[in-house]
């Protein structure tokens, strides 16, 4: 028997829905129609487009996976695949995952970051063992961390501050679970620490903690997951240099850890090693701290805020003026996504746009030149950039595109 609902028709069992990431992806049984209010309520199925991995910026170690070890200002695709849906950059290497589940790795394998359990440098994309089940990944200053489908948590590389939550110091130059949970379902790397939030919306966080950045209302470090406090609501994180941010589900934004230049946007410069909302306001959507001293957000207007560092003009003002508190960028509405490199940003705008500003020297701006920019400068004339890692690298950048 059928039911007729809103934009479609389906069986009287109610479907098993899987939700769009990003946008597409998803899905559900029975028959359907397209219903665009559905659809934009991150209900409706939709297709995952192909994508194509662009990489620029400083090229030693083979970082940019183009085969060698030239630095390029402008965005160049990384081999002919249409296949990748997920990215980071970490100091000196990248990790992506393809639609098949595969991981892959490249550039410097120092402290065993590359996950190959081997001490090679590799130019071009590897995949790190056989298993296809990877499903996100995050990259650290000389680690690595990943989740599987089953809600597993993997770490590698680096480990002299118990970044790889195993409990101990041990470097791992291929992936080792990190205790026996499946209920892990985000991740963010900072410069030697990490954060997570559980599938019950509990935030942990592990790995160096002198500076309170693991928000444990101490500055000491720990080697394996710990909660931070006992809330379960919380949405997003990210972590920088020394410094973590994080969203809670009722859209207020929150950060702690090292707050020299006013990287916590809190109006000080005092060092917290708990978590301390930021404003009154209920309307963050996104949030990005990179290994420099400085932040990006994104309120659900579309309208976009930086603060902390700005030697480099990476926060956008079209100065170099220091904030200790967000500033909106200009004036525009259309900001989608961010991500925040060492003393440079990245973000895209709804209508697909790329756009880039802060330290150029390496050329990870992708302006074709090596020079600074104080507010946004599009990168090239494409319209399809669908993805960015939360935190690009040091020197170079990373970045997924539809055509």
């Amino acid at each position: 028997m059928a039911m007729r609902y809103e934009g479609g028709v389906i069986s009287a069992t109610a479907p098993t829905i899987t939700a769009p990431v990003d946008g597409e992806g998803g899905s559900a049984s029975g028959f359907w129609t397209l219903e665009t209010q559905l659809q934009n309520s991150a209900i409706w199925p939709k297709p995952v487009l192909p994508k194509k991995l662009y990489s620029w910026g400083y090229g030693n170690s083979g970082r940019l996976g183009q085969n060698n070890v030239i630095s390029r200002s402008s965005p160049v695709q990384v081999g002919a695949l249409t296949t990748w849906s997920q990215i980071a950059g970490g100091n000196a290497f990248s990790l992506a995952i393809k639609t098949d589940g595969t991981l892959w790795s490249w550039g410097n394998y120092s402290y065993g970051r590359l996950g190959l359990n081997d001490a090679i440098n590799r130019s071009s994309p590897v995949q790190v063992g056989a298993l296809t089940a990877w499903s996100k990944v995050s990259a650290g200053n000389a680690f690595s961390l990943a989740i599987k489908t089953d809600g597993s948590l993997w770490s590698w590389g680096q480990n002299d501050n118990g970044q790889l939550g195993q409990n101990n110091a041990i470097l791992r130059s291929s992936p080792v679970q990190v205790g026996a949970l499946t209920t892990w379902s985000q991740i963010a790397s900072g410069s030697s620490f990490n954060l997570a939030i559980k599938t019950d919306g509990t935030l942990w966080s592990w790995g160096g903690g002198g500076s309170g950045q693991l928000g444990q209302n101490i500055a000491f470090s720990r080697s394996s997951p710990v909660q931070i406090g006992a809330l379960t609501t919380w949405s997003q994180i990210a972590g920088g240099g020394n410094f973590s941010l994080a969203i809670k589900t009722d859209g207020t934004m929150w950060s702690w850890g090292y707050n020299v230049s006013g990287r916590l946007g809190l109006d000080d410069v005092i060092a917290r090693s708990s978590p301390v909302q930021i404003g009154a306001l209920t309307t963050w959507s996104q949030v990005a701290g990179g290994d420099g001293p400085h932040s990006l957000a994104i309120k659900t207007d579309g309208t976009m805020w930086s603060w902390g560092y700005n030697a480099r003009g990476q926060l956008g003002h079209d100065d170099v003026i220091y904030r200790s508190s967000p500033v909106q960028v200009g004036a525009l509405t259309t900001w989608s996504k961010i991500g925040v490199g060492s003393n440079f940003n990245l973000a895209i705008k709804t209508d697909g746009t790329l756009w880039s500003w802060g330290s150029g020297g390496n050329g990870q701006l992708g302006l074709n030149n090596a020079i600074n920019r104080s507010s946004p400068v599009q990168v090239g004339a494409l319209t399809t950039w669908s993805r960015l890692p939360k935190m690009p690298a040091a020197r170079h950048s990373l970045a997924l595109s539809t055509s």
